[in-house]
Protein backbone atom coordinates (compact mmCIF):
# COMPACT_ATOMS: atom_id res chain seq x y z
CA UNK A 1 0.00 0.00 0.00
CA UNK A 2 1.59 3.35 -0.76
CA UNK A 3 -0.25 5.65 1.84
CA UNK A 4 2.63 7.90 3.50
CA UNK A 5 2.89 9.41 6.67
CA UNK A 6 1.79 12.69 6.59
CA UNK A 7 -1.59 10.88 5.53
CA UNK A 8 -1.44 9.02 8.65
CA UNK A 9 -0.71 11.82 10.64
CA UNK A 10 -3.75 13.71 9.25
CA UNK A 11 -6.00 10.50 10.10
CA UNK A 12 -4.31 10.35 13.73
CA UNK A 13 -5.57 13.84 14.51
CA UNK A 14 -9.13 13.60 12.75
CA UNK A 15 -9.71 10.74 15.08
CA UNK A 16 -7.95 12.29 17.97
CA UNK A 17 -10.50 15.58 17.78
CA UNK A 18 -13.44 13.44 15.90
CA UNK A 19 -13.56 17.13 13.42
CA UNK A 20 -11.56 17.83 10.52
CA UNK A 21 -12.00 21.51 11.23
CA UNK A 22 -10.41 20.95 14.04
CA UNK A 23 -7.27 18.72 12.71
CA UNK A 24 -7.10 21.06 9.79
CA UNK A 25 -6.21 24.01 12.65
CA UNK A 26 -3.94 21.90 14.31
CA UNK A 27 -1.77 20.77 10.75
CA UNK A 28 -2.27 24.23 9.46
CA UNK A 29 -3.82 22.31 6.59
CA UNK A 30 -7.24 23.28 4.42
CA UNK A 31 -9.62 21.13 5.43
CA UNK A 32 -10.19 19.88 1.80
CA UNK A 33 -6.98 18.81 1.91
CA UNK A 34 -7.43 16.64 4.57
CA UNK A 35 -11.07 15.10 3.91
CA UNK A 36 -8.97 14.61 0.02
CA UNK A 37 -6.27 12.27 2.07
CA UNK A 38 -9.11 10.67 4.46
CA UNK A 39 -10.94 9.59 1.02
CA UNK A 40 -7.63 8.65 -0.60
CA UNK A 41 -6.62 5.87 2.89
CA UNK A 42 -10.09 4.68 2.46
CA UNK A 43 -9.96 4.01 -1.42
CA UNK A 44 -6.39 2.17 -0.39
CA UNK A 45 -7.33 0.40 2.41
CA UNK A 46 -10.99 -0.24 0.66
CA UNK A 47 -12.96 0.24 3.77
CA UNK A 48 -14.42 3.37 5.09
CA UNK A 49 -12.48 4.78 8.37
CA UNK A 50 -14.99 8.04 9.85
CA UNK A 51 -18.40 8.27 9.13
CA UNK A 52 -19.86 11.95 9.86
CA UNK A 53 -22.43 13.66 11.37
CA UNK A 54 -23.98 16.75 12.42
CA UNK A 55 -21.76 16.27 15.76
CA UNK A 56 -18.54 15.70 13.20
CA UNK A 57 -16.99 12.45 12.66
CA UNK A 58 -16.82 9.10 14.27
CA UNK A 59 -14.77 6.34 13.59
CA UNK A 60 -15.90 2.99 12.12
CA UNK A 61 -15.09 -0.50 13.57
CA UNK A 62 -12.05 -0.52 10.95
CA UNK A 63 -10.74 2.88 11.76
CA UNK A 64 -10.64 2.03 15.50
CA UNK A 65 -8.99 -1.04 14.68
CA UNK A 66 -6.52 1.31 12.36
CA UNK A 67 -6.49 4.36 14.84
CA UNK A 68 -4.77 1.89 18.05
CA UNK A 69 -2.12 1.16 16.22
CA UNK A 70 -1.79 4.83 14.47
CA UNK A 71 -2.11 6.90 17.42
CA UNK A 72 1.09 4.72 18.79
CA UNK A 73 2.98 5.01 16.35
CA UNK A 74 2.27 9.00 15.82
CA UNK A 75 3.03 9.38 19.67
CA UNK A 76 6.25 7.35 19.66
CA UNK A 77 7.44 9.63 16.31
CA UNK A 78 6.70 12.90 18.26
CA UNK A 79 8.35 11.21 21.47
CA UNK A 80 11.73 11.17 19.71
CA UNK A 81 11.15 14.18 17.63
CA UNK A 82 10.43 15.92 20.77
CA UNK A 83 13.56 14.01 22.75
CA UNK A 84 15.67 15.20 20.07
CA UNK A 85 14.96 18.71 20.36
CA UNK A 86 15.74 18.98 24.00
CA UNK A 87 19.21 17.24 23.18
CA UNK A 88 20.19 19.55 20.35
CA UNK A 89 19.51 22.08 23.14
CA UNK A 90 21.18 20.39 25.63
CA UNK A 91 17.75 19.78 27.66
CA UNK A 92 18.51 16.21 28.19
CA UNK A 93 20.69 13.81 28.03
CA UNK A 94 23.35 11.48 29.36
CA UNK A 95 27.09 10.54 28.70
CA UNK A 96 28.93 7.94 29.58
CA UNK A 97 32.89 7.83 30.86
CA UNK A 98 35.41 4.84 31.67
CA UNK A 99 38.48 6.91 33.51
CA UNK A 100 40.29 5.73 35.74
CA UNK A 101 41.61 7.36 39.06
CA UNK A 102 44.31 8.98 37.78
CA UNK A 103 42.65 10.63 34.75
CA UNK A 104 39.55 11.73 36.23
CA UNK A 105 41.82 13.62 39.23
CA UNK A 106 44.73 14.92 36.84
CA UNK A 107 42.43 15.99 34.10
CA UNK A 108 38.87 15.14 33.87
CA UNK A 109 37.27 16.81 36.94
CA UNK A 110 37.30 20.47 36.47
CA UNK A 111 36.29 19.65 32.74
CA UNK A 112 33.21 17.75 34.07
CA UNK A 113 32.95 20.36 36.51
CA UNK A 114 32.67 22.93 33.72
CA UNK A 115 30.32 20.93 32.18
CA UNK A 116 27.89 20.40 34.63
CA UNK A 117 27.53 23.93 35.63
CA UNK A 118 27.42 24.50 31.40
CA UNK A 119 24.26 21.61 30.86
CA UNK A 120 22.77 20.93 34.18
CA UNK A 121 20.00 18.87 32.73
CA UNK A 122 22.88 15.92 30.59
CA UNK A 123 23.11 13.37 33.10
CA UNK A 124 27.16 11.97 33.63
CA UNK A 125 27.80 8.75 34.52
CA UNK A 126 31.31 7.76 35.33
CA UNK A 127 32.62 3.98 36.14
CA UNK A 128 35.55 3.84 37.54
CA UNK A 129 38.11 1.68 35.76
CA UNK A 130 42.11 0.43 35.37
CA UNK A 131 43.20 1.66 31.76
CA UNK A 132 42.53 -2.20 30.14
CA UNK A 133 38.96 -2.13 31.88
CA UNK A 134 38.42 1.20 31.01
CA UNK A 135 38.95 0.12 26.89
CA UNK A 136 37.26 -3.14 27.61
CA UNK A 137 33.99 -0.93 28.30
CA UNK A 138 34.04 1.22 25.71
CA UNK A 139 34.91 -1.05 22.98
CA UNK A 140 31.88 -2.77 23.73
CA UNK A 141 29.55 0.27 24.43
CA UNK A 142 29.37 0.13 28.16
CA UNK A 143 31.14 3.50 27.92
CA UNK A 144 30.72 6.72 25.38
CA UNK A 145 33.95 7.83 26.33
CA UNK A 146 37.10 7.16 27.94
CA UNK A 147 39.92 8.56 29.72
CA UNK A 148 42.75 6.90 30.89
CA UNK A 149 46.71 6.78 31.80
CA UNK A 150 49.18 5.27 29.62
CA UNK A 151 50.43 3.06 28.50
CA UNK A 152 47.68 2.63 26.45
CA UNK A 153 49.00 0.51 23.22
CA UNK A 154 47.58 1.22 19.97
CA UNK A 155 43.50 -0.76 20.65
CA UNK A 156 41.83 -1.50 17.60
CA UNK A 157 39.16 0.41 16.59
CA UNK A 158 39.41 3.05 18.75
CA UNK A 159 40.78 6.63 18.40
CA UNK A 160 43.55 8.14 20.56
CA UNK A 161 44.10 11.49 21.96
CA UNK A 162 46.86 12.41 24.52
CA UNK A 163 45.51 15.24 26.22
CA UNK A 164 47.75 15.87 29.41
CA UNK A 165 51.44 15.00 30.58
CA UNK A 166 51.27 13.72 34.10
CA UNK A 167 54.26 13.89 36.57
CA UNK A 168 55.00 11.22 38.46
CA UNK A 169 56.92 11.49 41.93
CA UNK A 170 57.74 8.90 44.85
CA UNK A 171 56.38 9.69 47.90
CA UNK A 172 56.95 8.74 51.75
CA UNK A 173 55.86 8.88 55.15
CA UNK A 174 57.72 11.04 57.98
CA UNK A 175 58.94 7.96 59.44
CA UNK A 176 61.30 7.13 56.37
CA UNK A 177 62.62 11.08 57.35
CA UNK A 178 65.92 9.61 57.21
CA UNK A 179 65.35 9.94 52.75
CA UNK A 180 64.39 13.36 52.51
CA UNK A 181 66.52 15.88 50.99
CA UNK A 182 68.78 13.13 49.28
CA UNK A 183 69.41 11.88 46.02
CA UNK A 184 68.07 8.15 46.26
CA UNK A 185 68.93 5.56 43.71
CA UNK A 186 66.82 3.06 42.59
CA UNK A 187 68.53 0.37 43.57
CA UNK A 188 68.47 1.89 47.32
CA UNK A 189 64.79 2.49 46.90
CA UNK A 190 63.87 -1.29 46.54
CA UNK A 191 65.80 -1.70 49.67
CA UNK A 192 62.42 0.01 50.99
CA UNK A 193 58.83 -1.25 51.09
CA UNK A 194 56.74 -0.61 47.56
CA UNK A 195 53.72 0.66 47.86
CA UNK A 196 51.77 0.10 44.31
CA UNK A 197 48.91 -0.91 41.91
CA UNK A 198 48.83 -4.71 41.54
CA UNK A 199 49.27 -7.03 38.62
CA UNK A 200 47.17 -6.81 35.68
CA UNK A 201 47.28 -3.00 35.17
CA UNK A 202 49.19 -0.78 33.29
CA UNK A 203 51.17 0.89 36.52
CA UNK A 204 52.53 -1.77 38.17
CA UNK A 205 53.12 -2.74 33.84
CA UNK A 206 54.91 0.54 33.70
CA UNK A 207 56.68 0.64 37.06
CA UNK A 208 57.64 -3.11 36.60
CA UNK A 209 59.58 -2.25 33.36
CA UNK A 210 61.17 0.69 34.81
CA UNK A 211 62.70 -1.27 37.68
CA UNK A 212 63.55 -3.95 35.09
CA UNK A 213 65.76 -1.32 32.92
CA UNK A 214 68.19 -1.00 36.20
CA UNK A 215 68.43 -5.00 36.77
CA UNK A 216 65.83 -4.63 39.66
CA UNK A 217 62.97 -6.89 40.16
CA UNK A 218 59.56 -5.00 41.20
CA UNK A 219 57.61 -6.63 43.93
CA UNK A 220 55.40 -4.25 45.67
CA UNK A 221 54.74 -5.29 49.81
CA UNK A 222 51.32 -3.49 49.50
CA UNK A 223 49.25 -3.68 46.43
CA UNK A 224 46.69 -1.08 46.24
CA UNK A 225 43.53 -1.57 44.28
CA UNK A 226 43.22 1.87 42.87
CA UNK A 227 45.62 5.01 42.29
CA UNK A 228 43.72 6.67 45.38
CA UNK A 229 44.39 4.23 47.89
CA UNK A 230 48.68 4.66 47.30
CA UNK A 231 48.85 8.17 48.64
CA UNK A 232 46.60 7.65 52.52
CA UNK A 233 49.09 4.37 52.89
CA UNK A 234 52.14 6.13 52.29
CA UNK A 235 50.92 8.55 54.68
CA UNK A 236 50.52 5.67 56.86
CA UNK A 237 54.15 5.23 56.90
CA UNK A 238 53.59 1.48 55.39
CA UNK A 239 55.51 2.32 52.54
CA UNK A 240 57.08 4.28 49.15
CA UNK A 241 54.52 4.88 46.47
CA UNK A 242 54.67 6.62 43.33
CA UNK A 243 52.20 8.95 42.55
CA UNK A 244 50.93 12.19 40.50
CA UNK A 245 52.08 15.03 41.35
CA UNK A 246 48.55 16.62 41.30
CA UNK A 247 47.69 14.03 44.30
CA UNK A 248 49.33 16.58 46.43
CA UNK A 249 47.70 19.77 46.58
CA UNK A 250 45.85 19.40 49.48
CA UNK A 251 46.39 20.02 53.16
CA UNK A 252 46.54 16.13 54.39
CA UNK A 253 50.15 16.07 52.18
CA UNK A 254 51.37 17.86 54.85
CA UNK A 255 53.24 14.69 56.78
CA UNK A 256 54.16 13.13 53.11
CA UNK A 257 57.91 13.79 51.71
CA UNK A 258 58.54 13.97 47.90
CA UNK A 259 61.84 11.77 47.39
CA UNK A 260 65.14 13.09 44.84
CA UNK A 261 65.15 10.10 42.52
CA UNK A 262 68.40 9.54 40.74
CA UNK A 263 66.66 7.89 37.74
CA UNK A 264 64.30 9.57 36.04
CA UNK A 265 60.60 8.32 36.47
CA UNK A 266 58.52 6.74 33.65
CA UNK A 267 56.62 9.63 31.61
CA UNK A 268 52.66 8.80 31.66
CA UNK A 269 50.14 11.08 30.23
CA UNK A 270 46.38 11.21 30.20
CA UNK A 271 44.40 9.83 27.04
CA UNK A 272 40.86 10.77 25.69
CA UNK A 273 39.08 7.40 23.62
CA UNK A 274 36.64 6.54 21.47
CA UNK A 275 35.36 4.49 18.90
CA UNK A 276 35.97 5.31 15.28
CA UNK A 277 32.88 3.78 14.02
CA UNK A 278 30.40 5.20 17.09
CA UNK A 279 28.62 8.52 16.19
CA UNK A 280 28.91 9.90 19.59
CA UNK A 281 25.26 11.77 21.15
CA UNK A 282 25.25 15.50 21.05
CA UNK A 283 25.72 15.80 24.95
CA UNK A 284 28.81 13.65 24.37
CA UNK A 285 30.36 15.40 21.50
CA UNK A 286 30.29 18.68 23.37
CA UNK A 287 32.08 17.01 26.19
CA UNK A 288 34.49 15.75 23.68
CA UNK A 289 34.94 19.18 22.05
CA UNK A 290 35.17 20.58 25.89
CA UNK A 291 38.36 17.66 26.71
CA UNK A 292 40.22 18.83 23.41
CA UNK A 293 39.95 22.42 24.77
CA UNK A 294 41.51 21.46 28.25
CA UNK A 295 44.00 19.71 26.42
CA UNK A 296 44.91 22.80 24.29
CA UNK A 297 45.42 25.07 27.39
CA UNK A 298 47.26 22.31 29.53
CA UNK A 299 49.67 22.37 26.39
CA UNK A 300 49.44 18.68 25.42
CA UNK A 301 48.25 18.59 21.36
Amino acid sequence: MDINYNHYRMFYYVAKYRNFTRAAAVLMNSQSNITRAIKNMENELGCTLFVRSNRGVRLTPEGEKLYAHIRVAVEQIQAGEEELSTDKTMESGAVSIGTSGVALRCFLLPVLKDFQQRYPKIHVRLSNHSTPQAIAALKSGAVDLALVTTPVGTPKGLKVKTVKQVRTVAVCGKAFGELEGKEISLSKLADYPIVSLGPHTKTHEVYSSWFGQYGLHFSPDIEAYTSDQVLPIVRSNLGIGFVPYEFLDTDETDDVLVLKIKEPLPERAVCFLKREDHTLSIAAKELERMIYAAAQKSGSH
